[in-house]
C-alpha cells in the first residue's frame, strides 16, 4: 500500500500503474490499496454499480460544473467530421457521446462503450432528451478487448476512465487497433495541479470535502475517498504523452486544463 495517502505519489508508484509491473507483481491498485491483479475490474464494477444513480450530479457538484467546459474542450480539440465513425470508450453516462454526435452530423455514429451497463442505463435520457439517439449506440464490454474489427473507426476517446483499467496500456492498444490510419484518439484526465498553492487547496478537498460530500449525497463515502487516490496514482501529462508514442501513436500532444487539475491528450495513428 501506498504509504503517503494525502498527497501526490512518486514518479515510481505512479508507474506501478503499468503493464509491466502490474503483471509481474500480479496486483493492481484499486486507489491506494493494492488488490490481486484479476479482482481489480470486478472492484471497479461494483464501484461504479454503486455510484451510478447519483454520477452526474455529484460530477457537476464536486467540479461546480467545471467538468462540463472540459469535456467541450476535449472534444473540440478532436476535429471531427460529418460522418465520423466515433467510440467512445467508458463512455459512462454520455456526456463525451452527446458532444462527438452534434458534431459528425446525422451521416456519422458514436458507439458509446462501456464495461458497466448501470452506467449506460443511467445516461440514456440524457441521450433520448437530446435528440441524438439515432446517431448513438450502446455496447457493454471491456475497453481492454473492445469487440470490433481492426479500422473501425475514425476517431476513439476516453474521458475519465482509463485510470480505472487494470492493464491501461492494453486499452490504449486497442484503441489504436481499432482506429482506422489518420483515426485520432482523444484522452481526457485528472491531473496534478501545477500550482503548489491550488495543489495543497484540491488535497484539502479532495480527501476531506469530497469524500463527506459522497456520503451525505450519495451515501456513500468510500468511492469519493477512492476517487482522488486514483487521479494522483495516475501518469503525469508528460509520462502518458510517452506512454501513447510508446504503443504506436504520433503528433502526440497534451493540453493541460484549470491549472492541470484536468489534461487533455491529442494522438494519432499513422
Amino acid at each position: 500500500m501506498v504509504q503517503v495517502k494525502k498527497n501526490w505519489v512518486d514518479r515510481h508508484h505512479r508507474y506501478e500503474q503499468l503493464e509491466a509491473h502490474v503483471r509481474r507483481e500480479k496486483t493492481a491498485n484499486f486507489g491506494f490499496q493494492k488488490v490481486p491483479e484479476t479482482e481489480k475490474a470486478r472492484r471497479v464494477l461494483r464501484h461504479f454499480n454503486s455510484v451510478a444513480r447519483y454520477y452526474d450530479f455529484m460530477n457537476s457538484l464536486l467540479s461546480l460544473g467545471i467538468h462540463h467546459f472540459w469535456k467541450r474542450m476535449a472534444v473540440k480539440t478532436m476535429a471531427l467530421r460529418s460522418g465520423d465513425r466515433v467510440i467512445d470508450i467508458c463512455g459512462g453516462t454520455g456526456d463525451l457521446a452527446i458532444l462527438a454526435a452534434r458534431m459528425i452530423g446525422s451521416s456519422g455514429h458514436v458507439t458509446l462503450y462501456d464495461i458497466n451497463r448501470s452506467m449506460i442505463n443511467t445516461g440514456r435520457y440524457k441521450i433520448e432528451k437530446s435528440g441524438l439517439n439515432g446517431r448513438i449506440g450502446y455496447v457493454q464490454g471491456d475497453a481492454e478487448e473492445i469487440s470490433f474489427p481492426d479500422q473501425s473507426f475514425n476517431a476513439a476517446m476516453v474521458g475519465f476512465g482509463i485510470r480505472n483499467v487494470t492493464h491501461m496500456e492494453k486499452g490504449f492498444k486497442e484503441m489504436h487497433r481499432v482506429l482506422k490510419p489518420g483515426g485520432k484518439l482523444m484522452c481526457l484526465e485528472f491531473s496534478k495541479p501545477t500550482s503548489a498553492v491550488i495543489r495543497r487547496l484540491y488535497d484539502f478537498y479532495s480527501f476531506y470535502i469530497m469524500p463527506l460530500a459522497g456520503e451525505i449525497v450519495a451515501g456513500n463515502r468510500q468511492a469519493y475517498t477512492h476517487l482522488p487516490e486514483t487521479i494522483r496514482l495516475f501518469p503525469l501529462p508528460e509520462e502518458l504523452a510517452d506512454i501513447l508514442k510508446k504503443i504506436g501513436f504520433s503528433h502526440v500532444t497534451y493540453r493541460r486544463l484549470t491549472n492541470g487539475i484536468a489534461a487533455v491528450h491529442l494522438a494519432q495513428k499513422v
